[in-house]
């Protein structure tokens, strides 16, 4: 798989400074271990990976939540749930009132093991950010391969069926465009998703969320591969809007790796560009200690792609 990470990072990046703010939420990639391998995944996630968070990262963690200063803990992966950690931390988020945040890719709630995960999910109030790249069939296999789209649409109806869609249990969807282009506005598509998905098969969901694609990891080897990179990173640029620097998710947000590394975004993270541009790999324990507030955001040009149009984050667009 060729590599985009030197033609992002190379000196001299335009993008404008930024320097964080007090850390509310702490994302946290539980392990790179998937039963999925989809074409716009930013962290090459697939069955084949075997990096996986441990006991004592969880511990620390869950130490860092102690502190009181952390509000909502997003869990993610790979499919985080495929973690053996993955419930004791939920548990342990929800004991100390911290909103938990599970961002699943509906698939995983069908396999042998993981098929009590709607219940229990339901009754420990965890908020569900889901990918459904579209509500069309054809463009959802495409990214993420066949019969995927059947199998999330049965992973919704289970999800509706203990309480998520209803205000009470969030369950949001997210869409990522096909192809090398930015997202349509988020209000009229995620209308669309309510019509089309109820017309067709009587599910329901809260929001619909649109991220920009990164030129980053899978999807940055599909751009280089069609020679399509450059032409991406332009329209990264020219669609820059800086209305969007004040909500960028790297202002509130703290990235942690499975090792328990800490990066300012999780596209940073697979990258490999340690929070705050230090020479060294700050990690979550440092958390124990003091926040990151006032240190600067290590930013490079795949960074236009969150200011690009509308905006893009792990929320959805900006604007």
């Amino acid at each position: 798989m060729k590599d985009t990470r030197g033609l992002l990072l190379r000196s001299g990046t335009d993008f404008p400074a930024l320097r964080r703010r007090h850390t509310s939420i702490l994302q946290v990639n539980l392990g790179y271990l998937c039963n999925m391998s989809c074409v716009h995944c930013h962290v090459n996630a697939g069955p084949t990976r075997t990096e996986m968070m441990e006991r004592e990262t969880i511990e620390q963690i869950i130490q860092v939540l102690d502190r009181g200063r952390v509000e909502v803990l997003d869990l993610t992966g790979g499919a985080p749930e495929m973690n053996p950690h993955f419930r004791d931390l939920v548990r342990a988020a929800r004991a100390r009132g911290v909103t938990v945040i599970d961002r699943c890719n509906l698939t995983i709630l069908l396999e042998d093991g993981y098929q009590d995960l709607p219940a229990f999910l339901a009754e420990q109030g965890v908020q569900i950010v889901a990918s459904l790249p579209c509500y069309l069939e054809e463009n959802v296999n495409e990214q993420r391969g066949k019969g995927v789209y059947s199998s999330s649409i049965e992973a919704i109806r289970r999800l509706n069926a203990v309480g998520y869609g209803d205000p009470a249990l969030p369950l949001d969807l997210v869409y990522n465009p096909v192809g090398a282009h930015l997202p349509p506005p988020q209000a009229a598509l995620e209308a669309d998703y309510h019509r089309e998905l109820d017309a067709r098969f009587g599910v329901r969901f809260n929001r619909l969320l649109t991220i920009t694609n990164m030129p980053i990891s899978r999807f940055g080897a599909v751009l280089l591969a069609h020679n399509q990179f450059n032409d991406y990173m332009q329209l990264l640029r020219d669609n820059y809007n800086r209305d969007n620097l004040e909500a960028v998710m790297c202002r509130n947000t703290l990235s942690v790796d499975y090792q328990g590394y800490l990066y300012d975004c999780d596209f940073n993270q697979m990258l490999d560009m340690p929070q705050g541009h230090h020479d060294r790999r700050p990690h979550v324990s440092e958390l124990l200690d003091a926040d990151k507030e006032g240190e600067p955001v290590y930013v490079a040009d795949h960074c236009f792609g969150c200011t690009a149009g509308s905006g893009s984050s792990c929320g959805g667009a900006l604007g």
